[in-house]
């Protein structure tokens, strides 16, 4: 499972790394004011994508069960 790349619906292309943690971009939403909502379900405006290779960094692989 680790050595194939994953894509879900939610979260979009992403992978596991060896220690187990599924890495895929992060995303910055902003909650819209009411006058900039077109439909009931339109709360939010995405900001910015982080890419996950800066997700990935964020968190280094620190589990002691991991050989390398």
């Amino acid at each position: 499972m680790k050595e194939l790349p994953t894509e879900d619906r939610l979260m979009g292309k992403g992978y596991v790394r060896i220690d187990g943690r599924k890495i895929h971009p992060m995303y910055l939403f902003e909650v819209k004011k009411p006058e900039e909502s077109k439909a009931p379900w339109d709360y939010y405006k995405q900001l910015a994508t982080i890419p996950r290779r800066s997700v990935a960094s964020a968190r280094p692989e620190r589990c002691p069960l991991v050989k390398k």
